[in-house]
């Protein structure tokens, strides 16, 4: 279940400054963000992907660590993206 290269496309315009700029932290959080819901709603059917779950973990430890460092260098922007994705904390 990966994002196909239109989603991956909207998420970078609505979270980089510039299109070209697909690296930046914000664009790295909303596409994990993405992959974390698809995937859990693929967990949710296949219990016992035990492979699976242990991919969602990391994911949502990869966000965690760049939330965190979001926090630190702009806090306005994490404050942006929280609410337009619905993240908490």
């Amino acid at each position: 279940m990966s994002i196909i290269e239109k989603t991956t496309d909207e998420i970078v315009k609505q979270f980089s400054e510039n299109e070209s700029n697909t690296g930046s932290t914000a664009v790295q959080i909303a596409l994990l963000t993405k992959k974390i819901n698809n995937l859990t709603e693929h967990l949710k059917i296949n219990k016992k992907d035990f492979s699976g779950q242990r991919g969602l973990l990391k994911m949502v430890s990869q966000r965690r660590k760049l939330s965190k460092y979001l926090i630190k260098i702009d806090p306005a922007q994490y404050e942006k993206i929280k609410s337009e994705l619905g993240l908490r904390k």
